[in-house]
C-alpha cells in the first residue's frame, strides 16, 4: 500500500508543489490549510489527476484542529507515514512597530504549530513504516532575514533547533526528522514586489535566480523517501548558494 503523506499549508505555493510532487510518486496525501475553500479545490485538481488525496481545513496554531485533522487523516488513510511542516506566515514589519500579537501569531503559526502537529502524528508515525518528518524552515532561519521580520527569522531558526532535539529523541522510534530551509522560491508574493527589491533578492544569489517550487519539493521528497533512513538531524539548505554554512 502506498506511503501517506500530511503537509501542511498545502493550498498554495511550496506546499501544493510538495502535495503534487508525492501524489505524483503514488503517495496518498492530505492537504490541509486555513483556507478551506482553497485546499479543496487544489484537492480537487490533484484528484482530477488521478491522485488518491483528501484537503482539509486546519488551523495549525490552534492545537483541536490540529487533532481533529490528523485523526480524520488518519482514519481515511488507515495511518500516516510522513509529515511536512510547511505552514507558516511572515511580516515585514520594521522592529520598533512589531506588536505582541504580531509575534505571538507568527510564532504559533511558525514554530508551535510544528510542535503540535508531530506529537499529534506520532502515535501514528511510530506503527508506519519509513517514518519521516520534515519541518520546513528558511534561509532567514540559518542567516538571520534581509526583507523578512524579526518574528519570522527568530521562529526559522526555531524550528531548526527544535528538529534536532525532535531527531534524538525520536531516533529510538526509528522517525527521522530532518530541516529544508529555501532560500528565495518564485512565488505569488515574488510577483507583487517591486522591481527594486526582486532584483535585489536576485543579485544576492550566486546562480542569480529564484529557486523553483519545485526544486524545493525534490529535497523534501527525497528526505521523505525510504533510501534516507539514515539522514536524521540534518539541516538541508537549498538556495542556490546565497547562503553557505
Amino acid at each position: 500500500m502506498s506511503r501517506v503523506v500530511v503537509v501542511t499549508g498545502a493550498a498554495k505555493g511550496l506546499g501544493y508543489a510538495f502535495s503534487e510532487r508525492f501524489a505524483g510518486e503514488g503517495c496518498r496525501v492530505a492537504l490541509l490549510d486555513i483556507d478551506q475553500e482553497l485546499v479543496e479545490r487544489s484537492a480537487q485538481a490533484l484528484q482530477d489527476a488521478g491522485a488518491d488525496v483528501i484537503g482539509l481545513k486546519c488551523d495549525v496554531s490552534d492545537i483541536c484542529d490540529i487533532d481533529t485533522a490528523v485523526s480524520a487523516v488518519a482514519a481515511h488513510f488507515d495511518g500516516i507515514n510522513v509529515l511536512v511542516n510547511n505552514a507558516g506566515i511572515v511580516f515585514t514589519t520594521p522592529i520598533e512597530d512589531v506588536t505582541g500579537e504580531e509575534w505571538d501569531r507568527v510564532l504559533a503559526v511558525n514554530l508551535k504549530s510544528m510542535f503540535f502537529m508531530v506529537q499529534k502524528t506520532l502515535p501514528y508515525l511510530k506503527v508506519a513504516n519509513a517514518p519521516r518528518i520534515i519541518n520546513i524552515s528558511s534561509q532567514a532561519g540559518r542567516a538571520g532575514g534581509y526583507d523578512a521580520g524579526i518574528s519570522y527569522s527568530a521562529s526559522k531558526g526555531g524550528v531548526i533547533a527544535m528538529s534536532k532535539g525532535l531527531a534524538r529523541q525520536l531516533a529510538q522510534f526509528g522517525i527521522t526528522v530532518n530541516t529544508v530551509c529555501p532560500g528565495s522560491v518564485l512565488s505569488d508574493i515574488f510577483r507583487h514586489w517591486s522591481d527594486e527589491k526582486k532584483e535585489a533578492i536576485i543579485r544576492r544569489n550566486p546562480f542569480g535566480r529564484l529557486g523553483e517550487p519545485e526544486e524545493i519539493a525534490s529535497a523534501v521528497c527525497y528526505l521523505a523517501s525510504e533510501e534516507a533512513a539514515y539522514i536524521t538531524g540534518m539541516t538541508m539548505d537549498v538556495n542556490g548558494g546565497s547562503y553557505m554554512g
